[in-house]
């Protein structure tokens, strides 16, 4: 988004919360601009209108909406629906039950790409269709649906991140990465 773009959603903001942006207590316009902008700047200008209205009609206050609840509501805009825990579980199970044990990599791949991270490896699939089936219902499930829901937490708190700040995790992750393959 542009300079003149992120304006054009100051304005919509003052318009919608006159008593916060006047007075003495109100924020630097220059200042909140270039925060905007800075913020918002590998964001479509449609999308920003489109979270920021969202919220001015969704939320009941007197303050206008923050960076972190527009950025939130874009998410949610251009975010596909996720599964809950439950549901990962039930593909889990699935896959477990009908788990063809010459190949569980089969199985394994049949999974979607963040239940694969939570799982880790085909062989855990083999470990679990091993367990009983009360185990396999509530102990290995609850263990599951943990880490599955503190993965999505962390996925999106890693989305909600400003892309020059990726950058520097990703360099940092690749150096450890690598720093701990040299030590091997």
């Amino acid at each position: 988004m542009t300079i003149q773009e992120t304006a054009e959603i100051m304005d919509i903001l003052t318009i919608a919360y006159p008593q916060f942006y006047n007075g003495r207590n109100a924020p630097d316009p220059e200042k909140s601009l270039a925060l905007w902008a800075s913020m918002f700047r590998e964001d479509g200008v449609v999308l920003v209108v489109a979270a920021v209205k969202a919220l001015i009609v969704s939320e009941q206050s007197n303050f206008p909406p923050s960076i972190g609840a527009v950025k939130a509501k874009i998410r949610q805009i251009t975010t596909p629906k996720e599964l809950t825990e439950g549901e990962a579980w039930a593909l889990v199970a699935r896959a477990v039950r009908r788990l063809d044990w010459l190949n569980p990599g089969k199985a394994f791949l049949s999974l979607p790409e963040d239940i694969r991270q939570c799982v880790h490896d085909p062989s855990v699939l083999v470990e679990w269709g091993k367990a009983e089936e009360s185990s396999l219902s509530t102990v290995i499930a609850s263990n599951f649906q943990r880490t599955y829901r503190a993965k999505k937490a962390a996925n999106r708190e890693y989305e909600a991140l400003p892309p020059d700040i990726k950058t520097m995790i990703d360099g940092m992750t690749e150096k450890i990465g690598l720093e701990a393959t040299n030590e091997q």
